[in-house]
């Protein structure tokens, strides 16, 4: 297998058309003609500078984020309609733009925790909210796969070792 970045937006999509084999999705995307595979929840956090109050303590809740500017990216994938905070009027792109803007002071930025390690900077810092919704990670491929690769790789992934059966 090779390892081939494509947008969340675009995912289920690449898995679809054949242009990949397997992906990783956040639902509740579009799965029609896929068969997902759920493998964890990860950890919903806020991410503000450094030097915000909220970076103060080791974990926060929502109502802690009550009354902030909060930066909502067109490719956002926690699904949290009651989000807290303030939306700003500006709606950046991606979650790497939003990034910038947290650092620059605009907002803070609700994510889930791998995107807020792999945009990690210096001047930022993030914080587990206790009480948000998780965000679920799961596995797509096309329905009906044959046996093969994928198959293989989605016993990996199931925990299946080479000797043992289905």
């Amino acid at each position: 297998l090779q390892l081939r970045a494509v947008a969340a937006a675009d995912a289920a999509e690449a898995v679809r058309a054949g242009t990949v084999d397997v992906a990783l999705l956040r639902p509740p995307a579009d799965t029609s003609g896929l068969a997902v595979l759920p493998l964890y929840e990860e950890t919903t956090v806020a991410v503000v500078p450094t030097d915000h109050i909220l970076s103060a303590v080791d974990e926060i809740t929502a109502a802690d984020l009550d009354g902030e500017p909060t930066l909502r990216p067109r490719d956002d994938v926690v699904a949290w309609a009651e989000a807290p905070g303030i939306p700003v009027d500006h709606r950046p792109e991606t979650t790497e733009e939003a990034m910038e803007l947290v650092a620059a002071g605009i907002g803070a930025l609700i994510v889930p925790q791998s995107l807020a390690r792999l945009y990690q900077r210096k001047d930022l810092t993030y914080r587990p909210i206790t009480d948000a919704p998780t965000c679920p990670v799961a596995l797509a491929v096309p329905e009906g796969s044959t046996p093969g690769p994928v198959q293989e790789f989605i016993g990996i992934v199931r925990g299946r070792k080479p000797g043992s059966s289905r």
